[in-house]
């Protein structure tokens, strides 16, 4: 049932996000296409029509299932530079993501969580709920995602909108939203039109706990191995038969024992198996290479093309291929000489008593891309915890500060 534009103006932050979590909206890999899926359709129509009620005139919904719109600057504010306040709406594979059936949890004092799946949310594990005593949470039931990542993020920019049309003295440039398909699956972004779209710099809200900012990312490249083998008859196999499914094994075998996600942190970049599918005859595995360093980046990535020479010179007449498909770049090389986008950002926090701390994203955001697209884009914090879990959780205090640094961010570029 559509909302009315009074609704949506005054129904509240929580309530967005309680809506928008409902909305099944799961990204999957390897379609080819962007959207992925159908199901973010239905959430990329719902945050069209919001923009259309709350009369953003040049509210767009395009072919690729990215969400714009630009609130006018107020009066005096014209000239400012116009920008972008980016958050994605799908949410990650792997994990089911029907059905959310989201739980407040008011005044979290610390305790264990049991939810009703069963799934536990203990703060002794999940240590950042030490930081949100006295907080409001949401969680799942445990039986899906919440989708905090990054529903949280739509739902702050929203607000913050709904604040600056509720309040028409706040001072703002052309304010820009946008909400994004595809994220998790690392393949939308690419075709987002940033001309179009019209803004200088751009800030996504993808992040966790208050205060976090990130202007770094990993160097990242995906790659599709297919190895092919010989199939025969298992009686007479010997001397004959190529097994692409061992030697999917001896592949991943040959991954340093230092160079894997679960042994490496900070820093420290990998080379990650990520899916495997196919039979004795060809099996082809998805593989994630990372690192920070660039050059780093590029002696990973010569290593993963030598594993594949050697796994052919030890098994005469298989065939080992790869595929390079999406990728993204440290998006530090391009910030660093844009500083006043973090220094502002830097400065909304403070103005609003809150210290940023600057870390490093192990992973990337659709700003990695959007930077080397041209649309500078660093990272800020928007609420959630424990993400890609069914034990996902967020703070409905942290999701309120982030409106407010948007709203702050907006009122300091339409100083400029």
């Amino acid at each position: 049932m559509s909302l009315s534009r009074e609704e949506l103006l005054n129904e509240g932050l929580l309530a967005k996000f309680i809506r928008y979590v409902k909305v099944d909206s799961q990204s999957v890999p390897n379609t080819g296409k962007t959207p992925s899926s159908e199901e973010q359709w239905e959430m990329a129509r719902l945050l069209f029509e919001e923009l259309q009620t709350l009369g953003v005139e040049d509210a767009l919904l395009d072919e690729f299932g990215f969400v714009t719109g630009t609130l006018k600057a107020t009066p005096g504010c014209e000239n400012s530079p116009a920008i972008g306040y980016f958050a994605h709406y799908d949410t990650v594979p792997g994990l089911p993501a029907q059905g959310v059936v989201p739980i407040i949890h008011h005044d979290y004092q610390g305790q264990i969580i049991t939810l009703p799946s069963g799934a536990v949310l203990d703060p002794n594990q999940i240590t950042t709920l030490q930081q949100v005593i006295g907080h409001d949470l949401v969680s799942s039931d445990g039986n899906t995602l919440l989708g905090a990542d990054d529903k949280s993020g739509v739902a702050a920019i929203m607000e913050a909108l709904c604040s600056f049309i509720k309040n028409p003295s706040l001072p703002h440039g052309p304010f820009k939203v946008a909400f994004t398909p595809d994220e998790e699956v690392g393949t939308g972004i690419g075709n987002f039109n940033i001309q179009r779209f019209g803004a200088v710099a751009a800030y996504t809200f993808d992040g966790g706990g208050v205060g976090s900012m990130e202007d770094e990312t990993f160097n990242a490249q995906n790659f599709t191995m297919t190895i092919t083998g010989r199939s025969t008859h298992t009686g007479s196999a010997r001397n004959l038969m190529i097994n692409a499914i061992h030697l999917a094994g001896v592949f991943c075998a040959m991954i340093p024992a230092t160079m894997r996600p679960e042994t490496t942190d900070g820093r420290w970049g990998y080379i990650h198996p990520n899916n495997i599918r196919g039979n004795l005859e060809e099996v082809k595995l998805d593989i994630l290479v990372r690192d920070f360093d660039a050059s780093l980046f590029t002696a990973k990535k010569e290593l993963l093309a030598s594993f594949a020479k050697q796994l052919e010179t030890a098994y005469p007449g298989a065939k080992v291929t790869l595929q390079s498909n999406s990728g993204y770049r440290n998006m530090k090389e391009i910030l660093d000489g844009k500083p006043e986008i973090v220094e502002i950002a830097q400065m909304a926090m403070r103005n609003l008593g809150i210290e940023p701390e600057m870390s490093i994203v192990r992973g990337g955001t659709d700003g990695s891309q959007l930077t080397y697209m041209g649309l500078p884009t660093p990272n800020i914090f928007c609420g959630g915890g424990h993400a890609h879990a069914r034990t996902e959780w967020c703070s409905v205090q942290w999701m309120q500060q982030c409106s407010e640094v948007i709203i702050k961010i907006a009122e300091l570029w339409s100083q400029r």
